[in-house]
């Protein structure tokens, strides 16, 4: 996907750059296309070592108020994840880490989404369950310091509870959204009120958890397979994580299958150990959680570019998750 937030590297100045901050250097075998924000080249390191490098925007590039320091957040995770016992949750060795790009290990296996019709139904659904366990695995980081949001100070999107990080989530969207003229088709100050509205249930979210909250399937790597051998591989692009509320993460993970109470993801989750309440205030902040991600990808579309067509299916997303919550009122 093409993206003014992609910095782009010739073969030689990607050897440069490694050699320069890693010591070593690399031979680059292609760019890796399906990202929507950072540029991403698979390299053959001089050590005969396959390997990915994640390149952050260029310093001008536009960014949104949440977008700010992100790959820090990626870096984060991935060191959060390499201290958890062995295969916890399955992800790339962090093999070199800057400010303006990290190194990983080549993950094993195929993106979901370009692997399902390799999937036979029984294999799909233990797949589906192993990804409930996964998550709720990852469910079990907190943050050192307590605190809800973004982890990047530079975003400065924290708070000490839920209510307040969520809010000024939205209201740092509604703040790009005004300075980039997106086409919201509704007012912020309705945005508000229904965000407003679902306070009772965001304030019942009191311990804060690593959230992904991009778990669609082009993020989880599989082994293509039948039912017994088919697995996860590892997930990427932990970037857009926050500290929240766990139930956030039903949004993204319902891009590929169901995720309510009967649901094989659900069954995952709770065997592994985490809790998923399937009342009225969990639904009310499901609801909220798509609200978010529908302003955030319709928001993101003039800064990043994005053709009408894009803008059109986002503005459908935003508009649907409004209905929702109108609904549930």
């Amino acid at each position: 996907m093409q993206s003014r937030t992609k910095r782009h590297l010739t073969p030689a100045a990607l050897d440069a750059l490694l050699r320069t901050s890693v010591g070593i250097g690399c031979r680059l075998e292609h760019e890796l296309t399906d990202g929507w924000f950072n540029s991403a080249y698979r390299v053959l390191l001089d050590d005969g070592r396959p390997a990915v490098v994640k390149l952050a925007p260029p310093a001008d590039a536009p960014v949104l108020r949440y977008e700010r320091g992100i790959l820090g957040t990626e870096t984060m995770v991935y060191r959060r994840l390499a201290a958890l016992p062995g295969g916890t949750v399955p992800a790339p060795e962090l093999l070199h880490a800057e400010e303006e790009f990290i190194v990983l290990s080549l993950l094993e296996g195929t993106p979901w989404d370009k692997a399902g019709e390799q999937l036979s139904a029984d294999a799909g659904a233990l797949l589906r369950r192993e990804l409930g366990a996964i998550t709720a695995r990852l469910h079990t980081l907190a943050p050192a310091d307590g605190r809800f949001g973004y982890p990047a100070a530079e975003s400065g999107l924290s708070a000490a509870d839920w209510r307040t990080a969520f809010s000024a989530m939205i209201e740092a969207l509604l703040d790009d959204a005004d300075r980039w003229r997106s086409p919201l088709a509704v007012l912020p100050s309705d945005i508000r009120t229904l965000v407003s509205e679902g306070g009772y249930a965001l304030d019942e979210v009191t311990e804060p958890r690593l959230v992904h909250f991009d778990l669609w399937p082009g993020n989880i790597f599989i082994r293509p397979g039948d039912a017994g051998q088919a697995g996860i591989t590892g997930l990427i692009d932990h970037e857009r994580a926050f500290w929240g509320d766990p139930a956030a993460e039903l949004v993204s993970l319902a891009f590929d299958g169901g995720t309510g109470p009967d649901s094989d993801l659900a069954a995952g989750y709770t065997a592994a150990g985490g809790s998923l309440d399937f009342g009225p205030a969990l639904r009310h902040r499901v609801a909220l959680y798509q609200l978010y991600l529908g302003l955030l990808l319709v928001v993101e579309c003039a800064p990043r570019g994005y053709g009408e067509d894009h803008l059109a299916f986002c503005r459908r997303m935003l508009a649907d998750s409004i209905a929702r919550l109108r609904a549930l009122g």
